[in-house]
């Protein structure tokens, strides 16, 4: 028999998992810089797509893909240091690689800003 979704149970359970991982999302702004950097452009994008009335969708996911790939890769290098304290070649190609992954949405959601915000902000500079 299976549960019922709408249950108190499961809405308790979502919650604490919920809380669970906004716990992560608070470690990670405390204790990564390029995070909190990330998060900050993401909030001046956010806000410079509404200034500008231009489309929320790309910008939204394009933040939210660096955003999560960011966390992503923090849980990558906290398991590897975890489990290979010692450098270990291998260690260096699965956090380089979390990294790279970063680093690709990161030039990509740029590349969607420049896209989406550039022609509006282009706009907004020669017509000054």
């Amino acid at each position: 028999m299976s549960k019922n979704v709408g249950s108190p149970l499961s809405l308790r359970r979502w919650l604490k998992s919920a809380g669970y991982a906004w716990a992560g999302v608070q470690a990670v702004y405390r204790s990564e810089a390029n995070f909190r950097i990330e998060v900050w452009a993401a909030v001046l994008a956010l806000t410079l797509t509404l200034v500008l009335g231009a489309p929320l969708a790309p910008i939204l996911l394009a933040c939210a893909l660096v955003l999560s790939l960011e966390l992503l890769n923090s849980a990558v290098e906290a398991v590897v240091d975890l489990v290979s304290p010692q450098p270990h070649p291998l260690a260096k190609v699965a956090k380089d690689a979390a990294a790279g992954a970063v680093y690709m949405a990161a030039l990509f959601a740029v590349l969607v800003g420049l896209s989406v915000l550039g022609p509006r902000l282009w706009a907004l500079v020669s017509d000054g």
